[in-house]
């Protein structure tokens, strides 16, 4: 009997064995699903322009079920050959891979070509002309001349996130990073990476052992019509942010409009969140109001920051062009 049950077991672990072998690896997730901290999303939109060198594209997309609002984003192929064949003005399906600090897209597929005779070039990189439209993407201030580093940034008042008044000039003294967000932003490369690099940026000075006071960060909304106060503190709140070093405001457009346009951030403006498009600026400001540093796009550390930040604090009369 024992000769019998020892047979009876290996033959099972070699089925077993073999049956491991046989059966495919495991299929990818499917839309929607989490796997390896991946999260996966098919999208359709339709392509709004190309920055091939960059392997980027602009694409103004459906509805994200669960994660996103239709919106105009620009996203990146890690293969540049997952756009060939692409042209503005094709209707495209993508799946959208996420990570919590990451995101992408392949698989591009055209499901319908554009009009070659309709298909016009978008401009990415810079505002548009002055729209006549009301509901036109971006606007150009003629009248607001663009900051350089030791310019004395003016005045502007916002909201704060308790629903109080605070001034440009109520950080004087003070080393200051200004960020522009909007809440409803879910992409982990854009609005969500300026709040996290803050985040870092707040925790490295809490860590020292002698704790920096004379620094602040500033987040400002360009979607004052969503983001109130209320919002905007419980936005903070999920960022951990110290009110008493980092504050959010939201405000009227006629402060901050030409605020970010000086420093050559774009965004909608009077358009659907689906229109919505926007490029990044984060920047420094000296504690006597003069510009320091800009630092453009999302590729930029929180150690620069807290390095430019501790330069400002140490050296104002070199951070103010002086």
């Amino acid at each position: 009997m024992r000769i019998i049950h020892l047979e009876i077991a290996a033959w099972f672990a070699f089925a077993l064995l073999v049956g491991w072998g046989c059966n495919p690896k495991p299929e990818a997730p499917a839309p929607g699903s989490a796997s390896s901290s991946i999260t996966n999303y098919t999208v359709r939109g339709v392509v709004k322009s190309l920055k091939r060198p960059e392997r980027e594209a602009v694409i103004r997309h459906e509805e994200i079920p669960g994660y996103m609002p239709a919106m105009t984003m620009p996203f990146t192929v890690r293969e540049s050959r997952e756009l060939d064949g692409v042209d503005p003005g094709d209707s495209v399906e993508f799946r959208l891979r996420v990570t919590e600090t990451d995101g992408w897209i392949d698989q591009v597929k055209v499901v319908a070509k554009a009009d070659p005779a309709t298909r016009k070039p978008v401009v990415t990189n810079a505002p548009a002309a002055t729209p006549t439209a009301t509901n036109a993407a971006f606007r150009v201030l003629p009248n607001v001349p663009d900051l350089k580093p030791g310019d004395l940034v003016p005045d502007y008042a916002f909201t704060n996130q308790v629903g109080q008044t605070v001034r440009l000039e109520s950080f004087r003294g003070q080393a200051l990073a200004v960020s522009f967000i909007f809440t409803r932003c879910p992409f982990p490369l854009f609005c969500p990476r300026m709040s996290e690099r803050f985040a870092e940026v707040q925790a490295a000075f809490a860590a020292q052992k002698v704790e920096a006071t004379n620094w602040h960060l500033l987040s400002i909304t360009f979607d004052p019509e969503f983001d109130t106060p209320e919002v905007l503190k419980a936005y903070g709140q999920r960022w951990k942010a110290d009110p008493r070093h980092w504050t959010l405001a939201t405000g009227g457009f006629g402060q901050i409009e030409p605020f970010a346009t000086s420093v050559g951030l774009y965004f909608g403006r009077g358009v659907s969140i689906a229109d919505q498009n926007h490029n990044l600026r984060t920047l420094v400001i000296g504690p006597d109001g003069r510009l320091v540093q800009v630092f453009r796009g999302n590729e930029w550390s929180a150690g620069a920051l807290v390095q430019s930040l501790r330069e400002a604090m140490a050296t104002p009369e070199k951070a103010s062009g002086k």
